[in-house]
């Protein structure tokens, strides 16, 4: 397993961005205990509010889990959450979702300032729970994705699956961006018309036209897929064909060289507002767009680190790929100069539009 520094790719150990920490369905008032970053943390939805929070785990006073806990009275008497406030289930200090303590139920002395703990900026959005990390502690420099399609009509909206951990750096997964060497042998992927990528500041595009063994006919129309990383972390991809569809795969590091990772699919029908048909027909989507993920999945579940990619002609333009990432490894004042040194539009030849025998 490689870390951050094995690549060379800043000073901070974890990437400045937005990640997914969750589903929306998995929280509600019972504190959710979770780890990313290499921290321990604590999600909750407040009962006052409705907006779910995210919070160091432990308390500053005497080193308890604020979520793991089933036998202390401040649980079972539901005092566990209380508003959008949490309690300690040690000795019931209170912690109001900004991270600061706000009561100490048993002294009359002021709450030291030192009585706080660490709080994320976290965002419920299609049906998903993002957080903003950064090393720096600043504010978010972009905006969470809109995810457009969720909710729109005729769009079967994504049941987005947790695909569990991968003991791989996210680099090797970003590094799929420019690779189109790997899609015949591993998806299936014929007659490859163009493949391009586009990077503009904290986006970077992959934009494919091409055949498929199965998933389009011969001889009909090559399929297009515009997939893009806004940040990090968070990849969307929509496929034009008989049916639309609009896939999310979300990693989070969890430790230097683990990330969990996510899988959704939204598919367009016929119906503006979906039935039962539609349905089955975006989970038969679902299920063939897990199956292609999990080629992928597999490759980086059982290989070693690629710290130094041997680059042959063909290869997509992984250096560019690696320079945009390194702008959120390292401070915010740098991200221009990472940007400015790959902002732009590259065409990888060896394809129907970009033949070898026109290249220079």
């Amino acid at each position: 397993m490689a870390t951050t520094q094995d690549y060379g790719l800043g000073e901070f150990t974890y990437p400045r961005g937005w990640f997914m920490v969750g589903r929306s369905e998995e929280v509600g008032t019972a504190p959710l205990a979770v780890r990313y970053f290499g921290e321990d943390m604590v999600l909750y939805r407040g009962g006052q509010s409705g907006k779910v929070f995210m919070i160091e785990a432990y308390c500053p006073h005497m080193g308890t889990h604020l979520a793991r806990n089933t036998t202390s009275y401040v649980v079972k008497d539901g005092e566990h959450v209380q508003g959008d406030n949490i309690r300690c289930p040690y000795h019931g200090w209170r912690f109001g979702p900004d991270g600061r303590v706000n009561q100490i139920p048993y002294s009359p002395a002021p709450i030291p300032k030192s009585a706080c703990v660490k709080s994320w900026k976290v965002v419920e959005r299609a049906g998903c729970l993002w957080a903003w990390h950064d090393p720096e502690g600043m504010e978010p420099d972009h905006d969470l994705p809109p995810f457009e399609n969720y909710d729109a009509p005729h769009w079967v909206n994504w049941n987005v699956r947790e695909l569990g951990e991968l003991a791989c750096h996210p680099q090797e997964v970003v590094d799929n961006m420019a690779d189109k060497a790997h899609l015949e042998p591993v998806h299936g992927s014929i007659a490859i018309d163009s493949f391009e990528n586009a990077f503009e500041d904290h986006v970077c595009r992959q934009i494919l036209s091409a055949g498929h063994r199965t998933l389009a006919a011969d001889g009909g129309e090559p399929m297009t897929n515009d997939t893009w990383y806004t940040g990090p972390g968070i990849l969307q991809s929509v496929m034009v064909g008989a049916n639309p569809s609009h896939m999310l795969i979300a990693h989070t590091p969890i430790e230097d060289g683990v990330i969990k990772v996510w899988y959704g699919l939204m598919v367009k029908v016929d119906n503006a507002a979906p039935n039962d048909e539609d349905r089955t027909l975006a989970s038969t989507y679902e299920e063939a767009g897990v199956d292609a993920f999990a080629q992928d999945f597999e490759i980086w579940s059982n290989k070693r680190p690629c710290i130094h990619p041997l680059m042959v002609r063909g290869d997509g333009p992984f250096d560019k790929v690696r320079i945009w990432y390194r702008q959120f490894y390292n401070s915010r004042s740098q991200a221009k100069t990472f940007q400015t040194r790959v902002n732009g539009r590259y065409t990888t030849r060896g394809t129907k539009s970009a033949p070898w025998e026109t290249a220079a």
